[in-house]
């Protein structure tokens, strides 16, 4: 399974640019938060449970979910992704794709019989939806309301509805919010990706009470580092820098769209957090790029088609127009 962020693959296929790279395959904010330092006993203490229950109580706010929703986290949401499949008897799944390969794959490697549809329209009643909502790499957006038809769908045969808002936080009006309760649902959230620091490995699942427990259990005693925990209430309970940073990246969304657009890209997705291109010689320009140090995603299964995180500050900005300018 490729993902965006292996600069050894960038590495070993197109040499270590003398200017480092400038990596654009991610969808990972360039600006991250910036954290107080860790304390002492973060590191030299086991992670203590007061300090996980702050964390679930600043996720509940941060992402609108209720006070008594269930809630647990863990070393990022791919560990849930990973995690989810083995909970439940062999099923019959549908992820709404194409989307993030790790949710068909996971569930197919851990038995289950799993296809593929195109809009909600084609699920049928199979015995688990997965939605990634905003979706990777397309952007698409299933409302909440229409989710929620699904998820009363799926309840009504024991089923489970899987949402995962990985690239929520920019939209907030996308997240399933305080629709979870009372249904059989599972909402997937990433704390990384917005914060701008993948490298915590953080994420969250909340929702029905019988799979959150589980995933709880599974997770073990003490699912995130005392680090982790810091970092976590910190930020998702600094509401002025989640504001302002959403009105930041808006705007950084748009810069990348119209220097695309002047390149001979045309937009077919995205959030504000990356943006999925398509360009005739896409694959031509990827490899110019790399050897310009610009590392971009592409799709081997969709060969005209980039996927392109913001640049960040003006130096980054304007490195990466020199180099896209050259290569398209």
């Amino acid at each position: 399974m490729r993902h965006g962020g292996d600069l050894a693959e960038a590495g070993a296929a197109f040499g270590v640019p003398p200017q480092g790279w400038l990596d654009l395959s991610t969808g990972v904010n360039p600006y991250a938060y910036p954290l107080p330092p860790f304390s002492s006993e973060s590191l030299t203490r086991l992670p203590q449970k007061a300090a996980l229950a702050a964390l679930l109580a600043a996720a509940r706010r941060a992402y609108g979910w209720a006070e008594d929703t269930p809630v647990c986290a863990g070393p990022g949401s791919q560990a849930m992704i990973q995690l989810l499949p083995y909970l439940r008897y062999r099923k019959t799944v549908v992820v709404l794709g194409p989307t993030y390969g790790e949710h068909a794959y996971q569930w197919a490697r851990a038995g289950h019989e799993v296809r593929e549809a195109r809009t909600l329209g084609e699920i049928g009643e199979p015995d688990v939806v997965v939605v990634v909502n905003p979706n990777n790499p397309t952007g698409r957006i299933a409302s909440p309301k229409a989710l929620a038809k699904v998820a009363e769908g799926l309840a009504a045969r024991d089923g489970l509805l899987v949402i995962d808002e990985a690239f929520a936080d920019t939209n907030p009006d996308v997240g399933f919010g305080g629709r979870l309760n009372g249904r059989k649902a599972i909402v997937l959230r990433s704390f990384g990706k917005f914060f701008g620091l993948p490298g915590v490995r953080l994420g969250f699942a909340a929702g029905d009470e019988e799979m959150v427990t589980e995933l709880a259990a599974e997770l073990g005693p003490w699912p995130v580092s005392g680090p982790a925990l810091e970092a976590g209430a910190a930020a998702l309970s600094d509401e002025a820098w989640i504001s302002s940073m959403r009105l930041r990246l808006s705007v950084e969304a748009m810069r990348l769209d119209d220097l695309l657009g002047e390149s001979g890209f045309t937009i077919i997705g995205g959030t504000d957090l990356f943006r999925t291109a398509r360009h005739a010689r896409a694959s031509e320009v990827h490899a110019a790029l790399a050897r310009a140090g610009v590392w971009t995603r592409r799709f081997e299964e969709r060969p005209d088609e980039l996927r392109f995180g913001l640049p960040g500050d003006d130096a980054a900005h304007e490195r990466f127009a020199a180099a896209l300018r050259a290569a398209a």
